[in-house]
């Protein structure tokens, strides 16, 4: 066999291999596509480790030009977090005598006392009560509207959930001022309560679109098999579609407490003690002296929860995108 012929045998080779296999990569193709995934990992992770690792520095380190990228860790951030201190007198240091704990020992390099907890903590567990307070009620009420459009006939569907849509075309401080003085009328202002509402109110366009879409995937014969064995509509709808729709709700709580819990313009703007958020309150940390390991503290908890609510629901949430498989 000449080099030709063989040249021409490999080369149909890769062609039949290619049509029997249309949906594989090649070799090199994955490679690249791989290097280019790991790239962008990298990139975006950068932020995130900068964040964590200026929760460790100290404050001359934090402002340091250029940037450190070794340093010595410390905790000083976080004990400026959770602490208000108050500066005094030599004289005032010695008549209270030498710090007691590891957190005094930090506070007392500068001259300073720690004099009570500071607000972080009360404002961080509002975020957590509006954020998944909002998040469940949106998945609650999105999941019943979705329902009912996807299996009901309503009269100008597609009219009513694109206006559904259209109010989260609005940008926050469009209608800022008329709920502000809404909410003053009814007594909202500042309230936990309040602040639920108006985030459920937010996501539920994006909730009702999202699970609609994801119940149209599932069968209706399953619905109607059940009705047959004796279901009211209400069981098969709990013991058919929900379990069904497990995928898109857990997917769709996903995008409402991220919006929920880093939502700035609404909290900034009704909050300003009682039910005030840690979006609004962490830039209040930095203060005069620049404390940014405290902001940086502060970020990297916030972080935290929606973080772990991710990775809990992940499996859900891969396969919530490609739920479109399940088809009629």
């Amino acid at each position: 066999m000449t080099a030709s012929t063989r040249g021409a045998t490999d080369t149909a080779g890769a062609v039949v291999a290619a049509i029997a296999n249309p949906g594989k990569p090649s070799a090199r193709g994955a490679w690249i596509a791989g290097t280019l995934v790991v790239l962008y990992e990298l990139v975006a992770m950068i932020p995130l480790v900068w964040i964590v690792a200026t929760g460790f520095k100290s404050p001359p380190d934090s402002i340091h030009y250029p940037p450190k990228v070794t340093f010595q860790p410390t905790l000083e951030g976080y004990v400026n977090l959770f602490t208000t201190r108050t500066r005094m007198t030599p004289e005032a240091l010695e008549e209270i005598g030498p710090p007691q704990t590891w957190y005094d020992r930090i506070v007392r390099q500068y001259d300073m006392v720690i004099s009570g907890p500071s607000r972080y903590g009360e404002r961080f567990l509002n975020s957590v009560i509006i954020g998944f307070g909002s998040t469940f009620l949106s998945v609650f009420l999105g999941t019943l509207a979705a329902y009912a459009f996807s299996r009901y006939r309503v009269p100008l569907k597609d009219d009513l959930l694109f206006f559904i849509l259209s109010t989260r075309m609005m940008p926050p401080i469009a209608v800022a001022i008329p709920i502000f003085l809404m909410f003053r009328q009814l007594g909202l202002s500042d309230t936990h309560l309040g602040m639920i509402l108006l985030y459920t109110a937010v996501n539920l366009s994006l909730s009702v679109w999202l699970l609609k879409g994801f119940i149209d995937e599932i069968p209706i014969e399953y619905e109607e098999a059940a009705l047959i064995d004796g279901y009211t509509r209400f069981q098969a709808f709990y013991k058919v579609v929900l379990p069904q729709a497990t995928t898109g709700i857990a997917s769709t709580a996903i995008f409402c407490l991220i919006f929920s819990w880093n939502e700035y313009a609404f909290a900034v703007l009704l909050t300003s003690g009682t039910a005030q958020t840690a979006p609004p309150f962490i830039p209040t940390i930095i203060g005069v002296g620049k404390d940014w390991p405290a902001v940086a503290a502060g970020t990297t908890l916030f972080l935290v929860p929606v973080m772990v609510f991710t990775i809990l629901l992940r499996k859900h949430l891969l396969r919530g995108i490609t739920f479109g498989a399940v088809r009629k």
